[in-house]
């Protein structure tokens, strides 16, 4: 396996793209692509070359999530290599750029930050940070979905595709045997310097906070020995890291209830108090992971809606039930 590392303007960090199947006889795969602009384009080429491989000798493409910063490229390798593109399907009309599914995924964010509280200064600066990275999704790959579970021989090793939904609901990570046990190409579902926004970055899952949690608690069980993330270095110790970012939702729902307690507040009032000021594509992400918190603790009765706001309907709650355990490697999960 060797890594190309692809510059991203358009949100945080670089975009790590896995090349795999570089032995003889292998399918030569891709694990995700980077967004279609021309310096991404040319640093994939020249990684690519690096290894003798141009866009034309691409036979798979496996997609962790529909993100642009994920799949930018990706229609355009195809067209060049006649390469598959595998993508969960959940997230395959968004990817293959179907109009109906691209309209109803706007819409419903217009909705959510109308819902969520958002001014309508925000909304508008929001808007136009994201009007002004349209073209990075690229030209619209023909997909092959998939589903958990699914396994993939591509010659050099095989692939298990694990659905990790949360930080969106079409995310898949791709197990294969390393040197020392399992190991996950990861996506954007576990990072290894910050925590994967949930609620903001995709508005079609519900319940984002607690499929998320599913999902951490999905990696500590596996136990796997190395992750490699859609952003920045590896992750040398998977449950670890999983158990930190369930620590770190726990203790931010604490945080969300003790703002509640000065009394009703809507996400973006909630995401002021948990983040501060916020611009690009954080006006989204702040208010979304709020919401997120706020419909985790609705769903156990801890808290109810008024209109847009959310009311603390009890005092001093039991937050860890609504978190799996997953001290020690062991993991129990939720009551909700």
């Amino acid at each position: 396996m060797e890594i190309v590392s692809l510059g991203n303007t358009a949100f945080e960090g670089n975009n790590n793209c896995y090349v795999l199947g570089l032995e003889d006889g292998a399918d030569t795969t891709l694990v995700d692509t980077g967004v279609a602009v021309h310096e991404t384009r040319e640093q994939l080429r020249d990684g690519l070359a690096g290894y003798g491989l141009d866009f034309a000798d691409i036979d798979r493409i496996f997609i962790t999530h529909h993100h642009a910063d994920h799949t930018g490229l990706a229609g355009e390798i195809q067209t060049e290599s006649g390469c598959t593109v595998h993508v969960h399907e959940a997230d395959v009309p968004l990817v293959a750029q179907e109009p109906e599914a691209t309209a109803a995924h706007e819409d419903r964010l217009r909705r959510c930050i109308d819902e969520w509280g958002m001014p309508e200064d925000k909304q508008e600066e929001l808007l136009a940070f994201l009007d002004s990275s349209s073209g990075i999704d690229g030209d619209p790959p023909e997909v092959t979905p998939l589903t958990g579970g699914d396994t993939f021989d591509i010659g050099s090793v095989e692939l298990e595709a694990v659905h990790m939904p949360g930080h969106a609901a079409g995310l898949v990570g791709y197990v294969f045997d390393g040197r020392d046990g399992e190991e996950l190409f990861s996506g954007d579902a576990l990072l290894p310097y910050y925590t994967p926004n949930v609620g903001g970055a995709d508005t079609r899952v519900d319940a984002a906070l607690a499929k998320y949690l599913d999902a951490l608690a999905g990696i500590v069980e596996r136990g796997y020995t190395r992750a490699w993330p859609g952003h920045r270095g590896p992750i040398i110790d998977p449950p670890g890291r999983a158990a930190d970012i369930v620590h770190h939702h726990r203790e931010r729902t604490e945080r969300v209830v003790g703002i509640l307690e000065s009394g009703p507040a809507t996400p973006w009032e909630v995401s002021a108090e948990l983040f501060g000021a916020l611009s690009y594509i954080h006006i989204l992400h702040g208010p979304g992971e709020a919401f997120a918190h706020l419909e985790h603790l609705e769903a156990a009765g801890i808290v109810r809606r008024d209109g847009r706001a959310f009311v603390l309907l009890e005092d001093d709650p039991d937050l860890d039930s609504l978190f799996p355990d997953v001290s020690d490697g062991a993991v129990s999960h939720p009551s909700i």
